[in-house]
């Protein structure tokens, strides 16, 4: 049995917030921005729209695509580090909106790399026959821990969710691989700090360009694949230069890697979700492509997976 992605969707918010408007409000540029991380604009939720809502509507965009009823979900997963309140869970408030009635529920945090590991979860469970189908959803509003008078960190974040159901696929597609990893030593890099983020710039960029680089080899050495098997490579969106540093190391063409961050920011365990929708709308995913996405994030935390698309 394999498991794979058999439906996805992502919501983002309707507020953009670009470049020039943050030189209003604090001492930067549109090309200081630009130039050290690729980013022109970022969608920030309104205060109506907590972390659930944005969640709740990629969710059912995912079912629908999937062709599911909701009540065969047999679990949902979501990944992230904004929550709407402490409890209860923000995968629990979708399990209620979407009717999803037998699915067990919960949320894990493991920062940017959060859908990667949600991904590998899924996986356990359906290739190990113990659900059919599982919801797996990354979501952030960052906007509400951004610190909008730093600018080291205010100019990075964006808000939204991506969500995918994941179920048995056919025989040669779905994950072929996966590479997660934490080095503990590092979680005083990149934080949280009472209500706001908190980085030391310098220090996660030296480890995401090693650890991108990396985690996206030794998926495909594990799936018994090459560099050159590559059709899409679907990092997660912090920077463009640690994103172009991958992209270089596996020796990519640029229309080899996904790319929207310009468009949406830092959007943490939401990115890769969010970017294979993109790619998927202007059809650059088909039929038995092998996607690579790799993520990293606060922990500091790593995840990588070789996957086979297709049902």
């Amino acid at each position: 049995m394999n498991a794979g992605i058999i439906g996805i969707g992502r919501y983002l918010p309707e507020q953009i917030v670009t470049n020039h408007e943050l030189e209003q409000r604090m001492d930067t540029t549109d090309e200081w921005i630009r130039t050290r991380t690729g980013i022109e604009e970022r969608r920030i939720a309104s205060d109506e729209v907590d972390t659930s809502r944005m969640a709740i509507e990629a969710a059912k965009t995912a079912i629908a695509g999937a062709g599911v009823d909701p009540a065969e979900i047999g679990m949902i997963l979501v990944a992230t580090v904004t929550p709407d309140k402490g409890f209860p869970s923000v995968a629990s408030m979708i399990q209620q909106e979407v009717g999803a009635v037998n699915a067990a529920a919960m949320d894990l945090s493991a920062a940017c790399a959060g859908f990667m590991y949600g991904l590998a979860t899924a996986k356990q469970f359906i290739e190990g026959g113990v659900y059919s189908h599982i919801l797996v959803v990354g979501v952030e509003k960052l906007s509400k821990i951004t610190d909008w008078e730093d600018r080291n960190t205010a100019v990075l974040f964006g808000d939204g969710a991506g969500a995918a159901v994941v179920s048995e696929v056919s025989e040669g597609r779905g994950i072929l691989s996966i590479e997660l990893g934490t080095d503990g030593r590092g979680g005083k890099y990149l934080f949280q700090d009472g209500p706001y983020i908190a980085m030391n710039g310098r220090e996660v960029f030296k480890f995401a360009v090693r650890q991108m680089g990396e985690s996206a080899e030794n998926v495909l050495k594990k799936a018994g694949l090459t560099k050159e098997d590559i059709d899409l490579l679907v990092p997660h969106q912090a920077n463009i230069r640690i994103m172009e540093s991958s992209r270089n190391r596996l020796e990519l063409p640029e229309h080899k890697m996904s790319k929207t961050v310009h468009k949406y920011g830092n959007t943490s365990s939401a990115s890769i979700p969010i970017s294979l929708v993109e790619e998927l709308e202007k059809g650059k995913i088909r039929d038995d492509d092998l996607i690579v996405m790799v993520g990293f994030g606060g922990g500091l935390t790593w995840g990588a997976i070789a996957m086979r698309w297709g049902k």
